[in-house]
Formats: C-alpha cells, sequence, structure tokens
C-alpha cells in the first residue's frame, strides 16, 4: 500500500471524526488516536449502512415499477433509472466500506504520533475558531446556503480553512488537499464546488492581508 503523509492521514480522520469529538477543545486534546480512529470507522460504517439500505428502497421501488409498468415506456424508463441508482447508491458503499478498511492500514504505516498530533491540531482549532471559519466560508458561497450543504462538504470546508487562516498551511495546498477529499468523499460536483468556494476564499484573505 502506497505510505500516506501523516497531515493527510489527519485530514481523513478529522473529516470522519469531527461530528463524534464534541466542542470541547481539552477533551478533543486528551483523545487517544485509536478512539478518533473509532469515530472515523464509526461514521464510514454508518454511512455504509444508510447507503446500503437507500440502494435497497431503490431498487425495490424499480421493481414495483417494472411489475406494475405493463410495458409503457415511461415506466421501464423510470424503473431503468432507479435501478441504475441503486447500483451507484451500492458502489459508493462499497468505497466506503473499503475506506474503512484502509485507515488502519494506513496508519500502520505512518508517523502515528505526526498523525495524533495533527489531528488533534485541526479538530481543536476547528472547534475554536468554529465561527469564523463558517464567517469565511459564507461570504465566498455563490447561490448557496451554507446550512443547507452537504454534511461532508461542509467539513472538508471547516478543515481547509482552519489550515488556510490558523495553520499556515500554504492556501494552494490547503485547496488541493480540500479537493483530494472531495473526490474520495463526495462526487465530481462536489469536489468542483469545493476547489471553487476554497478559491474565493483564498481570494479574500490575499486581499485582506
Amino acid at each position: 500500500m502506497k505510505r500516506k503523509q501523516p497531515r493527510r492521514v489527519a485530514r481523513e480522520l478529522v473529516l470522519l471524526s469531527q461530528g463524534q469529538m464534541g466542542k470541547d477543545p481539552e477533551k478533543i486534546s486528551n483523545q487517544a488516536l485509536d478512539q478518533i480512529v473509532l469515530a472515523a470507522v464509526r461514521t464510514l460504517t454508518h454511512e455504509v449502512e444508510e447507503t446500503i439500505e437507500n440502494a435497497a428502497q431503490e431498487l425495490k421501488r424499480g421493481q414495483e415499477r417494472l411489475l406494475s409498468s405493463e410495458t409503457r415506456a415511461t415506466s421501464l424508463n423510470s424503473a431503468k433509472t432507479m435501478v441504475s441508482e441503486a447500483v451507484e447508491l451500492t458502489e459508493t458503499a462499497m468505497n466506503r466500506l473499503g475506506y474503512a478498511i484502509e485507515l488502519p492500514e494506513f496508519l500502520y504505516i505512518a508517523n502515528l504520533q505526526e498523525v495524533r498530533d495533527y489531528t488533534v491540531q485541526l479538530l481543536t482549532t476547528i472547534v475554536e475558531h468554529r465561527e469564523k471559519i463558517d464567517d469565511l466560508i459564507r461570504a465566498s458561497l455563490v447561490d448557496w446556503n451554507f446550512d443547507r450543504l452537504p454534511k461532508i462538504d461542509r467539513s472538508v470546508l471547516r478543515i481547509a480553512v482552519a489550515e488556510m487562516v490558523f495553520l499556515d498551511t500554504p492556501l494552494q495546498i490547503a485547496i488541493n488537499e480540500a479537493v483530494e477529499l472531495g473526490k474520495r468523499y463526495s462526487d465530481e460536483e462536489g469536489y468542483r464546488f469545493l476547489n471553487g468556494v476554497l478559491r474565493r476564499v483564498s481570494k479574500q484573505l490575499t486581499i485582506n492581508k
């Protein structure tokens, strides 16, 4: 397996564990790495369960549409669409399951102390500066409501902005890493959207220097 840089592994752990780490910086600082990994794996497995359930529902709806279609073209096309969506959802679930299996392996070949240190630093930074981070993101949205963004996209944006503003990460590196996370956990539209928002954040930060 290709070795991942500790910070890249850390970003992935932060993305997946954010929702389960709470809002107490001191408590986060005391988290052991295995607890953070467990939270990340739980997030992924929960997503897998939900995605498979949605796929099963789409398959059932498609089957019902086929049985009741009486070979009408519109109903058949609708059923094909449902089955196609179910297949896509199943593929997504399989990918998520693969990521859950990969995480411990990536950690095994990474510098664990570096991974833990940067994971905790990122998590506490996001908690401590959440309001400023979210305000910067909101100011960079075009025709989007921040609170209605997909959860995964909000989390990726927070990681990137935290790195840009508070952790002295070069702007382009923060954007590139966010796009990679988007490719892995969002969809094509998602990672393109992330890239656009973060470029506008970058422009704001450059102007305000």
